[in-house]
C-alpha cells in the first residue's frame, strides 16, 4: 500500500506539472498539446532538467536557469495539490467510494481517470480563476460532458439500472446553474459571472443530491472569506 501510494503521489506531481503548462498556454492562447514547455519570462524552452516536479522549482531556487526571473510559487504548489489530490481520491476510490462502478465494468480502471480528471479540470479552474477571474471553457465544457456521460453510463449499466440516481445528477446540476445563472441575470454580471452557473452545471453532474448543497455551502463561505 506505501509503494503504490507513492506511486500515486508521484503521479499526480506529474500531472500537476502538466496542468501549469495548461494553465499558461490557456493564458497565453497557444496549443495546449503541441510544442515544448518555455520559460514564460525568456522564452526559452526548458529542458528535462528543469521540468522535474518539485524538485526542479528547489534546486533552481525559484528561478529560470537561463535568464534567472522568479519563478512563481503556483507551479510547485499546484504540483503539490495535484499530487495530495491524486493519492486523496486512489485512497477514497479503493474504501469504495460513492462514485464506484462495478468490477465488471472495469471498476477502478474507470473510475481513478474519471475523478482524477475532473480533479485535475478544478484545480486548474481554480488557478486560472484566481488569476484572472475567468473560468475558461476550454476546461470547464470537456469536464461537464465527460460528467454527463459518466452519471449515465454508471447508473445505466449497473447490476440494477438505476434511471433515478442519473437523473438525481442532471437535475442538481441544472438546478445549481440555474440558481447562479439567476444570480448573474439580476445583477448582469456584476454578482457573479455566466463561468459560475457552468462551474455549478459541472459540480452537480459530479455530487448530485444532496452533495451539491454541502459544495455549494462551503463555496460560498470560502468565497466570502477570500473577499474578506
Amino acid at each position: 500500500m506505501i509503494v503504490s501510494s507513492v506511486f500515486i503521489f508521484l503521479f499526480g506531481l506529474v500531472i500537476g506539472s502538466f496542468l501549469n503548462a495548461v494553465i499558461w498556454r490557456i493564458d497565453s492562447e497557444r496549443p495546449v498539446w503541441r510544442g515544448r514547455s518555455v520559460c514564460p519570462a525568456c522564452r526559452r524552452k526548458l529542458s528535462w532538467q528543469d521540468l522535474i516536479p518539485v524538485i526542479s522549482f528547489l534546486w533552481l531556487r525559484g528561478r529560470c536557469r537561463y535568464c534567472k526571473k522568479q519563478i512563481s510559487l503556483q507551479y510547485p504548489l499546484v504540483e503539490l495539490a495535484a499530487g495530495a489530490v491524486f493519492l486523496a481520491i486512489f485512497n477514497f476510490s479503493a474504501k469504495g467510494g460513492p462514485a464506484s462502478m462495478p468490477a465488471a465494468l472495469g471498476g477502478p480502471l474507470f473510475e481513478l481517470p474519471y475523478l482524477w480528471f475532473i480533479a485535475s479540470s478544478l484545480i486548474v479552474i481554480f488557478v486560472y480563476d484566481l488569476k484572472h477571474l475567468i473560468i475558461p471553457d476550454k476546461v470547464v465544457y470537456p469536464a461537464i460532458i465527460l460528467a454527463f456521460l459518466w452519471d449515465f453510463v454508471r447508473n445505466l449499466t449497473l447490476e440494477i439500472s438505476n434511471f433515478g440516481l442519473a437523473i438525481n445528477y442532471l437535475l442538481a446540476g441544472l438546478a445549481a446553474a440555474a440558481f447562479f445563472f439567476i444570480i448573474y441575470a439580476l445583477s448582469r454580471g456584476r454578482w457573479m459571472g455566466l463561468g459560475d452557473a457552468k462551474l455549478a452545471l459541472l459540480m452537480g453532474l459530479a455530487l448530485g443530491f444532496p452533495n451539491v448543497l454541502v459544495a455549494l455551502f462551503f463555496a460560498f463561505v470560502l468565497g466570502a472569506v477570500f473577499s474578506l
